[in-house]
């Protein structure tokens, strides 16, 4: 006795794609995180996010504690190129940034 296999040939499996709008992922912020070091002081990180965001001593200072507190915080966020740019200007001060 012998068995044969039918006849069948598979079928493909259909691709799901998902209902992605290019605009959509272009809008999405980048986020600039300085975190926190042992080289920089207080003064001179409020000193910095003073300069190169523009922020006044209150907010800068709410900034800097927050990096001292928790490790890291948020200085900035959008497009893309703007975020590589505030990165690279607060890598060029010192700072530890991503």
């Amino acid at each position: 006795m012998t068995r044969t296999m039918p006849n069948k040939m598979a079928q493909p499996t259909p691709v799901m794609y998902p209902d992605v709008d290019e605009k959509q992922e272009v809008d999405k912020p980048w986020l600039v995180v300085v975190w926190n070091d042992p080289v920089n002081t207080m003064s001179y990180v409020v000193y910095v996010l003073r300069k190169l965001f523009g922020y006044d001593e209150l907010k800068a200072t709410h900034l800097m504690l927050q990096v001292h507190n928790d490790g890291r915080a948020i200085v900035s966020d959008g497009p893309r190129e703007q975020a590589e740019l505030d990165c690279f200007r607060l890598q060029n001060h010192g700072l530890w940034s991503t």
